[in-house]
C-alpha cells in the first residue's frame, strides 16, 4: 500500500476529486460544438453510470472485507486477554509452586504486546520471532512437578492455553501486512475522478451545484480513509487498544 497515512491519502484524493469537478467545466469550454451532441452527451452518462456502478460495488465490497479483517483481529487480541486470564487463573489453584511462573507472565505481558503491536505496524515484513519471557513461561509451566490429579489436570489445561496463545499470536503475524495493492487504489481513485468530471462536463457548476458534488467528493474521499483505517486495526485513529491486555492482570498481593 501507499507508504502515507490514511488521512493524507483520503486528503489527496479529495483534492484530485475537486480538481475533476473543476475541469469537467474547462474540458466543456474546450471542446468544439460538435462534440456536445445530445448523442455525444447520453454516451458519456451511460458510460460513467457503468462506472459509477463499478466503483459503488467495489468500495462496498472493500469496506465490507476491511471491516471483517478489522473484526476478525479485534476478536483474536480479545482472545489473547481471556486466555492470559484464564491461564493466571489456572495457575493461582495449582498452588504456590506456580506464584514464580504467575509474576513472570505479568513481566512478560508487556513485552509480548509490544511485539504484537510492532509486527502489526512495521512497514516491512521481518521473520516471526518468539517473545522470550512469554516462551519461559510455557517451559515453566512444562517443568511443573504435579503432587496429584487435580494439579495435573491444571497443569495440561494451562500447558493447552499456553499453546493456544502462541497460536493466536501467530495467527495476527501471519493476517499482518495484508495491505491493498496499489494498483488497486491507483485505478479505483481513477474512476473517481472520472466519474466527477463526468458530473459536471455538461451541467453548468453553480454554487449549489458545486456545494453538492464537493460534499460528495468529501463523502468519497472519506470511504477511502475508512477502508485504510480499517485495514490497519493495529495503528491510527481507529486502531485496537493494548490496554485490554496490558490490564488483564492485577498485580499479586506482596
Amino acid at each position: 500500500m501507499l507508504n502515507m497515512s490514511p488521512l493524507a491519502f483520503a486528503g489527496i484524493v479529495f483534492a484530485l476529486l475537486l480538481a475533476g469537478i473543476f475541469a469537467g467545466p474547462l474540458l466543456r469550454e474546450a471542446l468544439p460544438q460538435a462534440h456536445l451532441s445530445k448523442e455525444t452527451v447520453d454516451v458519456v452518462r451511460l458510460g460513467a453510470s457503468l462506472i459509477v456502478t463499478i466503483g459503488g460495488l467495489l468500495l462496498g465490497l472493500l469496506i465490507a472485507s476491511a471491516k471483517g479483517s478489522y473484526d476478525t483481529e479485534s476478536t483474536q487480541v480479545k482472545q489473547i486477554t481471556a486466555d492470559i486470564i484464564l491461564l493466571d487463573t489456572l495457575l493461582s489453584k495449582y498452588g504456590p509452586e506456580a506464584l514464580p511462573i504467575r509474576n513472570r507472565m505479568r513481566s512478560a505481558i508487556g513485552p509480548f504486546v509490544d511485539r504484537i503491536w510492532r509486527e502489526q505496524n512495521s512497514e516491512t515484513k521481518a521473520p516471526f520471532s518468539t517473545v522470550a519471557p512469554a516462551e519461559q513461561v510455557y517451559l515453566d509451566i512444562q517443568a511443573l512437578s504435579p503432587q496429584n490429579d487435580l494439579q495435573r489436570s491444571l497443569q495440561a489445561r494451562a500447558a493447552q492455553i499456553s499453546t493456544g496463545l502462541a497460536q493466536t499470536r501467530l495467527l495476527l503475524f501471519v493476517e499482518s501486512g495484508n495491505n491493498i495493492p496499489t494498483p488497486f487504489l491507483a485505478i479505483l481513485v481513477f474512476w473517481l475522478i472520472v466519474i466527477f468530471i463526468s458530473f459536471s462536463l455538461f451541467s453548468p457548476l453553480n454554487p449549489t451545484g458545486l456545494v453538492f458534488l464537493s460534499l460528495f467528493a468529501f463523502s468519497a474521499a472519506c470511504a477511502l480513509f475508512l477502508i485504510l483505517e480499517l485495514n490497519n486495526p493495529f495503528g491510527g485513529l481507529m486502531q485496537i487498544s493494548s490496554d485490554q491486555i496490558r490490564n488483564a492482570l492485577a498485580p499479586l498481593a506482596p
